[in-house]
C-alpha cells in the first residue's frame, strides 16, 4: 500500500538540481569575469554615492550598505563553493574507485597472460625443432658408421663441376634429383 506523503512546513527541493546550480555559481565565482564585474559594481557604487546629488545617494560615505551586501554575498558564496567541492569530491571518489577496479582487473589479466606465456615457453622447450631433428638424424647416421651423413652402402654424391654448394645439390635444377620435367 502506498504511503501518504507527510505534510511539512519546509519547502521541498531537488537536491540534484540545487547541487548543479551551486556548481554553476561556484564556477562563475571562480572566474576573472566575476572579479571584473564585482570590481565594476563596487567602483560604480562608491562613485555614485560620493558624486551623485545628496537626495539620490543611497549609501553615504562609510558605505555600510555596501559592506552589508559584500558580507551577504560572501556568506552565500562560501557554502555554495563548499557544496560544489563536496559534489566534486564524490565524483572523484567514484572515479577513483572505478580506476582502482580497472587496475585490479588489468593486474589480474597481466598475471594470467604471464602464466600462459610461461606455460607456452615450457611447452616450446619440449617441441622438437627442425634443426634439432636434423642434428639428431645426422648423429644417428654417424653412429651407423658413415660419419658423413650418408646411409651405409650409399655412394657419395658430388656436384657437377663448377657448381657451388654441397655435394648432391644442383642449384640450377632446383635441388637433388630434379630435372626440367619435375618443375
Amino acid at each position: 500500500m502506498p504511503q501518504v506523503p507527510k505534510l511539512t512546513i519546509l519547502p521541498e527541493y531537488d537536491p540534484e538540481a540545487f547541487g548543479r546550480l551551486s556548481e554553476r555559481i561556484a564556477r562563475f565565482l571562480g572566474t576573472g569575469r566575476f572579479i571584473v564585474w564585482m570590481t565594476a559594481v563596487i567602483i560604480l557604487w562608491v562613485l555614485w554615492n560620493i558624486w551623485a546629488p545628496r537626495e539620490l545617494r543611497f549609501d553615504p560615505y562609510p558605505f555600510i550598505f555596501l559592506t552589508l551586501m559584500l558580507s551577504l554575498q560572501a556568506s552565500y558564496a562560501a557554502p555554495l563553493i563548499l557544496l560544489a567541492q563536496n559534489r566534486q569530491d564524490q565524483r572523484d571518489r567514484v572515479t577513483h574507485e572505478q580506476d582502482r577496479e580497472q587496475n585490479e582487473r588489468s593486474i589480474a589479466d597481466t598475471e594470467y597472460l604471464t602464466r600462459e606465456i610461461a606455460a607456452l615457453r615450457m611447452g616450446l622447450g619440449e617441441v622438437a625443432t627442425r634443426d634439432w631433428i636434423r642434428s639428431e638424424l645426422q648423429d644417428l647416421l654417424r653412429d651407423l658408421g658413415t660419419g658423413d651423413g650418408r646411409r651405409p652402402g650409399q655412394p657419395e654424391r658430388t656436384a657437377r663441376p663448377g657448381a657451388p654448394g654441397r655435394p648432391g645439390v644442383f642449384p640450377d635444377r632446383g635441388g637433388p634429383g630434379r630435372d626440367e620435367g619435375d618443375r
